[in-house]
């Protein structure tokens, strides 16, 4: 376990079983300003959740041992918001960890402004008095100022969103998968997203 205290807005945990990747985020989170507490393994990172409520904790998915998804699990008594991160994302992994508890999932590599806009998104919509926390149901999968979403279009964004490969999607949908692609390129143009697991992340936020 590593820690890198400084002033700002309070612990920020990180599990990750490889060092370079907690040297990486601690060196993100103190230059932001964030006391960061790094763990690499879980029992210590448990440990100190008994003891200590941090403002966010970033949780790789392919760990030895249990995975983080069960991990997860444990984290859900604390009401703290987990963002996952993993080097070997998919589509099912996304679905998984966000039906799990995740807030976010962020894949590997990363970059800094990455990281501290989860953070500072997350300290926001946890703090007392803001209103719902981050998983606040979205009114609609249309986005202000950008063009509305074809009916086919969000039949693609849905059957994408179950963990579908364009193939399959297109099976279901009567369309051929280059169809498919094209219609989800064009949802995440319009709705500003910028990969697979960005538009499944708002698809699930929209379900809940």
């Amino acid at each position: 376990m590593s820690s890198t205290k400084n002033e700002g807005d309070g612990d920020v945990f990180v599990l990750d079983d490889d060092a370079n990747v907690r040297e990486t985020l601690s060196a993100i989170l103190e230059r932001a300003g964030y006391s960061s507490i790094c763990f690499a393994n879980e029992v210590a990172l448990l440990q100190a959740m008994r003891r200590s409520h941090p403002v966010c904790v970033f949780l790789d998915i392919m760990l030895p041992g249990r995975s983080g998804l069960e991990i997860l699990k444990d984290l859900a008594e604390y009401s703290v918001p987990v963002v996952v991160i993993s080097g070997h994302g998919n589509v099912q992994m996304v679905v998984d960890a966000m039906k799990g508890g995740a807030v976010d999932f962020i894949e590997k590599p990363f970059t800094g402004e990455q990281i501290v806009s989860r953070v500072k998104k997350f300290v926001k919509e946890y703090s007392p008095g803001y209103g719902e926390p981050l998983k606040a149901r979205l009114s609609s999968l249309n986005v202000p100022g950008r063009a509305p979403l074809s009916l086919r279009e969000r039949e693609v964004m849905e059957q994408i969103a179950s963990g579908l490969s364009s193939k399959e999607a297109g099976l279901v949908l009567g369309i051929s998968s280059r169809t498919v692609e094209d219609h989800q390129a064009n949802v995440m143009r319009k709705l500003g997203l910028r990969n697979r697991a960005e538009l499944i992340i708002a698809v699930l936020k929209i379900r809940e």
